[in-house]
């Protein structure tokens, strides 16, 4: 008998009419002979609904106790579709994160999952029993409530299909699959039927929104074979995200992505020599701050300038910490630049085709849109612009490299 996971976002279940549409699919899949665990997120804005009380107590609330608050809002999700279930005539019990044997570190609001011992889950599967797990949860080693960041439903869904073995993790939400761009934007944007983990990786980290990349990550180290559907379509076809084969290689760029959370904070006039950068981003990783890009001028009189990108919603405490270095590395000053945004390509094709990046930069600069940025890797090339230029920039790159729906 397979095992399917199946995960089912805020949207899903954002009204008690989603909430038993869910129990009817849910349903459908356990009589079909199936052994089904379900994970599910928060209603839709819940989870913002309780971060706004929470800061209305306090400008700057505690992490353990935030933790504590956001939790509740998957166990009223858990709650209710086992009661649906149930309702459905079908056999269930709801877990929240931590009794479905979950254990992360110690990092609240961002912990990563350090182990999972799924072993309630598995007595309720021998009992013909569908789990219904809160994702975005779990507890650390001294048995608090922690939480995984943003999308942190995803990683809950991958790790326990890893954990259990299933044969897929059905990610659904409220679009049906991965876009070759935001369909928001661009109207002709194509629906792929199947992804790489790295491409939809570097989407994932890129902007797009369909797939928390730490789950993606995960998918690939465990090789857990992820489809992306919609709940709200039915037979809806998705998206699948597995290991790359040869028909996915020859097609060079799969999709762009634009990520407006983004800002560049430029520290000027440091001395150019060893140390310096490990000493400033060194104060940045101890803050558990992500840096992404970073460029370093050419040094002149032996004195330099220093710029790298944190998301925008990170931007202020970023600022803070580089500004608190400046002394100890004897910079002029750090200044912070918010207006930006990063568009960028993706393909695993890129690794054998020439000149992908130099038709990235000539498609741009025939819409007079200034590249500040730029970063590379083996299969995406990134710049960052203007923020106004954002939309336009995606829909350039989408007609340059000819990815919309095809007659």
């Amino acid at each position: 008998m397979s095992v399917i996971v199946q995960k089912y976002g805020g949207t899903s279940v954002g009204s008690i009419e989603r909430i038993r549409a869910v129990a009817a699919r849910v349903y459908r899949a356990k009589q079909a002979g199936h052994d089904v665990v379900v994970v599910v997120s928060a209603m839709a804005g819940e989870t913002d609904r309780l971060l706004g009380l929470a800061h209305e107590v306090s400008a700057l609330p505690d992490t353990r106790e935030l933790d504590m608050l956001l939790a509740t809002g998957e166990m009223v999700s858990i709650a209710l579709l086992a009661i649906a279930l149930k309702e459905a005539g079908c056999e269930a019990a709801s877990f929240t994160g931590t009794q479905g044997g979950i254990v992360t570190d110690e990092v609240h609001s961002r912990a990563r999952i350090k182990q999972i011992t799924p072993t309630r889950l598995q007595h309720a599967l021998h009992r013909g029993i569908v789990p219904v797990v809160a994702g975005f949860q779990g507890m650390n080693e001294t048995q608090d409530f922690t939480t995984l960041g943003r999308g942190g439903s995803d990683l809950s869904a991958v790790a326990l299909a890893a954990a259990l073995q299933a044969d897929v993790c059905e990610i659904y939400t409220d679009v049906d699959g991965v876009y070759s761009a935001d369909p928001n934007i661009v109207p002709d944007a194509r629906r792929l039927a199947r992804v790489s983990y790295d491409e939809m990786l570097e989407l994932a980290r890129l902007g797009a929104k369909v797939l928390q990349a730490r789950s993606v990550l995960f998918a690939k180290k465990y090789e857990v074979p992820v489809v992306v559907k919609s709940s709200l379509v039915e037979n809806s076809e998705g998206t699948l995200i597995t290991n790359p084969d040869q028909d996915m290689e020859q097609v060079v760029v799969a999709g762009v992505a634009v990520d407006k959370n983004q800002a560049k904070i430029t520290l000027t006039r440091l001395p150019d020599r060893p140390g310096i950068a490990a000493k400033l981003f060194g104060e940045i990783a101890r803050a558990n701050l992500v840096v992404d890009m970073i460029i370093q001028n050419a040094s002149e009189g032996g004195l330099t300038d220093i710029s790298f990108t944190v998301p925008r919603t990170e931007a202020e405490q970023a600022l803070q910490f580089a500004q608190k270095t400046l002394s100890d590395l004897e910079a002029e000053e750090a200044t912070l630049q918010t207006g930006i945004a990063k568009v960028s390509i993706v393909g695993v094709g890129m690794q054998s085709h020439s000149g992908v990046a130099s038709r990235m930069f000539e498609a741009l600069a025939a819409e007079n849109i200034n590249i500040l940025m730029i970063s590379t890797s083996e299969i995406k090339v990134s710049c960052i612009i203007q923020d106004r230029y954002a939309e336009l920039a995606l829909r350039t790159l989408h007609d340059a490299f000819e990815l919309g729906e095809r007659p």
